[in-house]
């Protein structure tokens, strides 16, 4: 198996060393950058046709080491998978049932694991979502309240409204939208840990009278309209391929008529909604998002306009998050002796590897970011919205 191994790694120039359990090393190019340790032998048979699900999974399970700096190891892996295996998509979708217990264990697995760890290397807001960068300059904290800034100022807000944030996360956005924009905020989370710090915050920040938070699932949503704007930031990657048109249609039910929805998140390259290739979506779907299906701009559109919202504005921030997930790696990366108070070993094991792995997804354009913005049309068919996007950038 070893033989086979070494006849499979012929004439890849890597800056890559391998090293084996009993020490033995190969060099795969001249001064590498990266080692990998394999600790197990049954490692070998999986080096052969090494996907990045099985890499990945590998070092999770502690049955691979990793040596080097965390965005090259990334790299190589990618570059060692591409040499072996070729491109190619991932497997055809899976149409998954999302009934509201499972999403809930799935938001809780990912969401309620720590938020002191989530702290070490989140902005202070803690807005775990894609950042905006006006200039390219900003910091992360920056980058974030820009963010914020840019989402109320797509949705118009005005003192008095009341805003709906589905997916509320730790209430960065709700407080921002309360503090700056005066407006009244219901935030809805399926994760406890982020609602007790999240209402904790909106306490300390005396915004208890404008801002609600609450454990609510999106299917349970009012529908009559009470809402002026409703915004949804990192939430529908949950929701799952059959349950679109739903959450389509309780956005359309909670706005009223002329109010506008603001639709946040992470779109898939391929338009069938097919995860990642080399088995990257695989690795996500096992280890990061259980359950979570990312559908295709070209979808999403076609849900909203199915539920009679009108699509008036549309942009892609996929190198806004490939920066955003490389502040995020790099901070994640130089307080790892605190991480690996607050979570297990195998827990930062896998977010080293899914925040990198994810930074170099949206720069490779493996993965984009649309906001999407809709208007829920008056009984004539009309809205109100500016002849142009002038005002966004006074």
């Amino acid at each position: 198996m070893l033989a086979q191994l070494l006849a499979a790694l012929r004439g890849i120039q890597l800056p890559l060393r391998l090293r084996l359990w009993d020490g033995h090393e190969l060099d795969l190019g001249p001064d590498p950058s990266v080692t990998l340790v394999l600790h197990d032998p049954s490692m070998v048979a999986q080096f052969a046709h090494p996907s990045l699900s099985a890499l990945g999974g590998a070092y999770v399970e502690g049955k691979l080491g990793l040596e080097g700096p965390i965005r090259e190891v990334i790299r190589l892996g990618d570059a060692l998978s591409q040499a072996l295996i070729g491109e190619g998509g991932g497997a055809a979708p899976k149409r998954r049932a999302h009934a509201k217990a499972t999403d809930a264990a799935a938001i809780s697995y990912h969401y309620d694991l720590s938020n002191d760890f989530y702290a070490l290397w989140l902005d202070r807001e803690m807005v775990y979502s894609c950042a905006y960068f006006e200039t390219g300059a900003e910091d992360l904290d920056q980058a974030q309240q820009a963010k914020l800034r840019h989402l109320c100022r797509k949705l118009r807000l005005q003192p008095g409204e009341r805003l709906l944030d589905v997916g509320c996360g730790w209430g960065g956005l709700a407080r921002f939208a309360a503090r700056e924009f005066g407006v009244q905020v219901h935030g809805i989370t399926l994760s406890k840990e982020q609602l007790a710090l999240g209402r904790q915050r909106v306490k300390d920040e005396g915004l208890e009278g404008r801002v609600e938070l609450e454990l609510r699932d999106y299917r349970d949503l009012p529908r009559d309209g009470r809402y002026d704007k409703v915004v949804s930031v990192g939430m529908f990657e949950h929701v799952g391929h059959i349950n679109l048109p739903t959450y389509c249609q309780r956005l359309f039910d909670a706005v009223r008529p002329g109010g506008l929805v603001m639709n946040h998140g992470i779109t898939s390259k391929y338009t069938d909604g097919r995860p990642v290739g080399r088995g990257a979506g695989e690795f996500i779907d096992r280890y990061v998002f259980p359950h979570g299906e990312l559908p295709h701009l070209a979808r999403m559109v076609a849900d909203l306009s199915g539920a009679g919202l009108e699509v008036v504005d549309v942009e892609s921030l996929r190198l806004h998050y490939a920066r955003t997930l490389e502040f995020w790696s790099e901070r994640l990366e130089n307080r790892l002796a605190e991480a690996a108070q607050l979570v297990e070993a195998q827990s930062l094991r896998i977010w080293r590897l899914y925040l990198a792995g994810c930074a170099y997804a949206f720069a490779h354009g493996w993965i984009n970011l649309h906001q999407i913005l809709a208007v829920k049309p008056l009984a004539d068919g009309s809205h109100q919205l500016p002849w142009t996007r002038a005002d966004l950038y006074r």
